[in-house]
C-alpha cells in the first residue's frame, strides 16, 4: 500500500506544480513588462518636456496606457513559448486579447496624430477660415476612422470565440428577413453616417461657422458622424442630423469669409433732411471700434405717403461683432434724432395740411 500512496502524492504534487509554475512565469513576465514600460516612458516624458513642441507630449500621453497593455501581452507571449503549462492557457486567451490590443493601439495613434494636427489649426485668430476647415476635416475623418477601427476590432474579437462564430454561421442562412428588418430600422442612422462622410468631403459647414437654420442663429459647435450640435446665441443647443445640411437650405454666414454687412433701418418723416443724418452716421461708425473700415453707406430705400425708409449699411469682421455694431448705431442714431432733430421722426397724417397764406 505504500507504493501506490507515494505515486498518488507525486501525481497530486505534479498537478499542483503545473498551474503554480504557469502562474509564477506569468507573474514574472508581467512584472518585467511593467518595469520596462515604466522606465521607457520615464525617459520619453523627460525628452518630451525638454522640447518646445507640444505634439510629442500629446503622443506620449495617448500611447502610455495602450502600450502598457501591449508590453504585458508581448511578455506573456514570450513566456508562453518557454513554459508549456502557460502556453496551453495563453493560446486560448491570445486570440481574444490580441485584436483588442491592436485596436486600442490604433485608436491611440489616431487620436494622438489628430490632436497634434489640430495644434496647427488655431481657430482663435481673426482670419481662421483655413484653420476651421482643417479642424473640421480632422474631426470628421477621425470619427469615421474610429468607427471603422472599433467595428473591425469587435468583429475580430467575436470571431475568436468558437461558439459565437458557429452561431453566426448557423444564422446566416435564416437571416434574410431579419437583415431586411434591421436594415429598414437602421436606415436613418446609416443615412446620417453617409451624410457625415459627404460633409467631410464637400464642407457645407465647418467648426465655428455662423449659421441660421430653423429660424435660429448660432455657431457650429461640434460635428459628429450622425449629428451636428449648433450653439444658439442664447446658449441653447440645437442638435440636427447631418443629413439636414445636405437636404435642406440654410444660411452659412462664414462659408468664404467671416466678414459681413449689416443694416439698420430708420423710418423718418418725408421732409427729413438726409445730409445731417448721413454726417452723423458716418461719424458714429468711424468712431466705433467694432467697425472694420470697409463699408458705411446711407441710402433711402423706400418711400410711402407718411414716411421714408433710410438704410444705414455697415460692415464688421464677424457676425457677433456686426450684431453689436448694429445695436450701437441704432441706439446712437435714435438718441441723436431725439436730441437734435425730433421733427424728423415719422408722423401719421390724418388730415391735409392747409396753407395759411392761401386765399379762403
Amino acid at each position: 500500500m505504500i507504493e501506490p500512496i507515494s505515486e498518488t502524492i507525486d501525481e497530486s504534487t505534479a498537478l499542483l506544480a503545473d498551474p503554480l509554475h504557469a502562474a509564477l512565469a506569468a507573474g514574472m513576465a508581467v512584472v518585467l513588462a511593467l518595469g520596462l514600460h515604466a522606465a521607457l516612458f520615464f525617459v520619453l516624458r523627460r525628452f518630451a518636456r525638454r522640447t518646445d513642441e507640444s505634439a510629442d507630449d500629446i503622443v506620449v500621453r495617448h500611447l502610455h496606457r495602450p502600450t502598457r497593455l501591449a508590453f504585458v501581452v508581448l511578455a506573456l507571449m514570450m513566456a508562453a513559448r518557454e513554459v508549456p503549462e502557460l502556453r496551453e492557457v495563453w493560446s486560448d486567451i491570445a486570440t481574444f486579447v490580441l485584436p483588442a490590443v491592436v485596436g486600442w493601439m490604433a485608436l491611440a495613434i489616431l487620436r494622438a496624430l489628430v490632436e497634434a494636427a489640430k495644434l496647427k489649426a488655431d481657430i482663435s485668430v481673426a482670419d481662421n477660415l483655413k484653420a476651421r476647415r482643417k479642424r473640421t476635416k480632422l474631426t470628421m475623418f477621425s470619427r469615421i476612422a474610429t468607427f471603422i477601427i472599433v467595428f473591425v476590432t469587435i468583429g475580430l474579437m467575436l470571431l475568436a470565440i468558437p461558439g459565437v462564430r458557429d452561431i453566426g454561421v448557423t444564422l446566416v442562412a435564416s437571416a434574410g428577413l431579419a437583415g431586411l428588418a434591421v436594415g429598414a430600422a437602421a436606415q436613418p442612422a446609416l443615412k446620417s453616417l453617409i451624410a457625415g462622410v459627404q460633409m467631410a468631403l464637400t464642407e457645407p459647414i465647418n467648426i465655428d461657422d455662423a449659421v441660421v437654420l430653423e429660424g435660429e442663429w448660432g455657431w457650429i459647435e461640434d460635428i459628429r458622424t450622425t449629428y451636428v450640435v449648433v450653439k444658439i446665441w442664447d446658449e441653447r443647443r440645437l442638435v440636427v442630423p447631418t443629413s439636414y445640411f445636405l437636404e435642406k437650405p440654410f444660411q452659412n454666414w462664414t462659408k468664404q469669409t467671416a466678414q459681413l454687412l449689416g443694416t439698420v433701418f430708420l423710418h423718418l418723416d418725408p421732409k427729413a433732411a438726409i445730409g445731417p443724418l448721413r454726417e452723423e452716421f458716418l461719424r458714429q461708425v468711424a468712431e466705433n471700434p467694432r467697425w472694420d473700415g470697409r463699408v458705411k453707406v446711407v441710402q433711402v430705400t423706400e418711400t410711402t405717403r407718411d414716411s421714408k425708409e433710410v438704410r444705414l449699411l455697415m460692415s464688421a469682421k464677424d457676425s457677433p461683432t456686426l450684431f453689436d455694431l448694429r445695436c450701437d448705431i441704432r441706439e446712437g442714431m435714435m438718441e441723436w434724432l431725439a436730441d437734435n432733430r425730433p421733427q424728423d421722426f415719422a408722423k401719421l397724417r390724418l388730415v391735409e395740411e392747409v396753407d395759411a397764406d392761401a386765399p379762403a
